[in-house]
């Protein structure tokens, strides 16, 4: 089902979020086709942001699904309150037959019932057991689902255009990636990534951007980190940067703050002691703030 704009190059990105061409072509394939769009990509690459920006973007409202390790599919569809309708015929008022009261509609049943069409995101899908993903099968599918308490099914008025991210902490199951379109999210050139910080910072003195970015990626490139400084936390360095008024000199030589970049305790001390020292032997080790 096509999206009520119409057109294939719907989605353009959005003030707020830079996007590379192959993502937005990524994104317009899945609303083209109504199917849902999995991305993957390393933490702080933007994969949450995106589903925020295509609603900003289109002009639609968004739903989001925040999965967890307890998480269930029928969570999604919908729950049926038995608590609050037991302690309602005991000590309420309330007529407890009409049994419609007491169904509360999860986010995809939200999404199903919406009016018009939304945007879902179904954020870390791989935070739930194995199972989710195949229990979402059909629903994805058929757009609908059957409430056997009332004896109805909701089927979406409009596909939704569904975001579903993950961390690739497991393997997700091959009939569920059929159903999907995939993008991976390389992490940003030096290039697309100066335009992600003047969304942030449309002010920023080229000085402080270069040097900034040159620290940056030198830190990018050490294989020894556990967790490299993803672009979220480049963001973050700058803001400290501008907030405590550092000039680009003492960024070039001192990388300050370096605890908003990193944030494993042995990649500062590699930083500290062998990285930093090799830079500059002068240099003064200190604590990140």
């Amino acid at each position: 089902m096509p999206s009520k704009n119409g057109g294939f190059d719907q989605f353009k990105g959005s003030s707020d979020y830079v996007t590379s061409e192959e993502l937005r072509k990524a994104v317009n394939v899945s609303i083209a086709l109504g199917k849902p769009l999995l991305i993957r990509g390393e933490p702080g690459t933007g994969k949450t942001r995106l589903a925020h920006s295509i609603a900003k973007g289109l002009n639609n409202k968004l739903i989001v699904w925040n999965v967890k390790s307890t998480t269930k599919a029928q969570d999604g569809l919908y729950v049926y309150d038995t608590v609050q309708r037991l302690n309602d015929s005991r000590f309420g008022d309330k007529n407890v037959s009409n049994i419609k009261q007491y169904i509360k509609l999860g986010k995809l049943g939200q999404a199903f019932a919406a009016p018009e069409q939304v945007v879902l995101l179904i954020d870390e899908i791989d935070k739930a057991d194995i199972e989710f993903p195949n229990d979402l099968l059909n629903e994805i599918d058929e757009m609908s689902f059957y409430i056997p308490e009332t004896n109805e099914t909701i089927t979406a008025l409009h596909r939704p255009i569904t975001i579903i991210t993950s961390n690739a902490e497991k393997e997700l199951p091959d009939a569920f990636l059929r159903r999907c379109i995939f993008h991976f999210i390389e992490f940003p050139t030096p290039e697309l990534m100066e335009q992600i910080v003047e969304v942030h910072f449309p002010n920023l003195k080229n000085n402080l951007l270069k040097e900034a970015m040159k620290s940056f990626y030198a830190l990018r490139e050490i294989d020894d980190f556990r967790k490299k400084p993803s672009t979220s936390e480049l963001v973050d360095w700058i803001r400290v940067l501008l907030a405590s008024g550092t000039p680009a000199d003492a960024v070039a030589k001192e990388m300050p703050y370096a605890g908003a970049l990193l944030k494993k305790e042995v990649d500062y001390d590699y930083f500290i002691n062998n990285y930093m020292t090799r830079k500059n032997e002068s240099y003064s080790p200190r604590r990140p703030y």
